[in-house]
């Protein structure tokens, strides 16, 4: 071989370490992103816009939990493609939700000694509207379907409806007049057709009806559970029935489903979910076997959305409101789901 020769194939060469060096550098980068976007073989997480605006496409709108740089995030998938990449928002909240172009979003501060809380009402655009202090953890969040009323609900004691030792309060706020109630504890109270008066009494779990007036909650007094419609014009509550937690009202109105203590299961896994006929108060187990200890979201007016735990902390679950069917996981790393038409 030449000399000559001999030079171009080092050369050659050369080029070739070159080219596999620089192909591993770029293997190397695109791994560390995707390993950004894909945490453990979770769901694909891209950044990018999130809109809570109405219109368009079907699609949820949730607190994703994937581990990487967007856990606990805003983020959005198609309704038809719920296990599809996600686009995550930057937005922070720990429970969530929307309705009509308004989005409540309830946000931990972390500081250097202890954590404070807070409620932020959000634009269609995740813009900030207003926010306001919260007195304790946060736990539940509605929006009624108007988008008009906002309600939240923490802990301000304790640390789990499972057990007895804690204290909830609830706030329902006018977002078009900014009138503010910090406690559904103001309302005047009717139990057993009697006005009630108690100091151990809790509220949680508000859901709104269509009509901007009327809610549902659950009051606890005396050891037991109670549903409840509210007025907000009247600023009372009415008992309806019993052992009812966390409700949630039908699109249309009809039903309610929510978790029901039943007796022989564990103090710490004691519920099932059940569904609430208004007109009959016929009640009917659904086909979760599974304790659900979560406020759930009508998909539509057959089917509901709840969260049980999962490997990133929490999975979305959908079962049909009838009592037919099976549990089905809708997707992964998800918690606090909107759907928005």
């Amino acid at each position: 071989m030449t000399l000559r020769n001999k030079i171009l194939v080092l050369c050659a060469a050369l080029a070739v370490l070159a080219s596999v060096a620089a192909a591993s550098v770029l293997h190397a980068a695109g791994r560390e992103d995707r390993r950004n976007q894909v945490q453990d073989g979770g769901p694909e997480v891209n950044s990018g816009t999130v809109s809570l605006a109405p219109g368009g496409s079907a699609r949820i709108v949730f607190r994703t939990m994937a581990w990487g740089p967007h856990r606990d995030e805003l983020a959005t998938v198609p309704a038809a493609d719920p296990a599809g990449p996600r686009t995550a928002s930057g937005v922070h909240c720990l429970r969530f939700y929307a309705a009509a172009g308004t989005g409540i979003c309830l946000q931990a501060e972390r500081g250097a000694m202890t954590d404070t809380y807070r409620a932020v009402v959000l634009d269609a655009g995740l813009r900030e509207r207003a926010h306001y202090a919260l007195p304790g953890i946060p736990t539940r969040a509605r929006v009624s379907p108007s988008g008009r009323w906002v309600a939240w609900t923490v802990f301000v004691g304790g640390d789990s409806y499972a057990g007895t030792n804690f204290s909830t309060r609830t706030a329902v706020l006018d977002t078009r007049t900014g009138r503010l109630t910090a406690s559904l504890e103001d309302f005047t109270a009717y139990l057993d057709g009697k006005e009630h008066h108690a100091a151990d009494t809790n509220y949680w779990g508000v859901t709104f009806a269509a009509d901007d007036r009327l809610f549902y909650a659950t009051m606890a007094t005396g050891g037991h559970t109670h549903l409840v419609r509210g007025d907000l014009a009247a600023r009372t509550v009415t008992a309806l029935h019993t052992n009812v937690e966390c409700p949630s009202l039908s699109p249309d109105g009809t039903r309610i489903v929510y978790k029901k203590r039943v007796a022989g299961l564990p103090a710490d896994a004691p519920w099932r979910l059940y569904a609430l006929d208004l007109a009959t108060g016929r009640e009917t187990p659904l086909a979760e076997p599974r304790s659900v200890d979560d406020q759930a979201v009508w998909q539509d007016d057959h089917t509901v959305v709840y969260a049980l735990p999962g490997d990133y902390g929490s999975d979305l679950y959908t079962v049909p409101a009838d009592g037919t069917g099976k549990p089905r996981r809708l997707l992964t790393a998800g918690l606090a789901p909107a759907y928005l038409r």
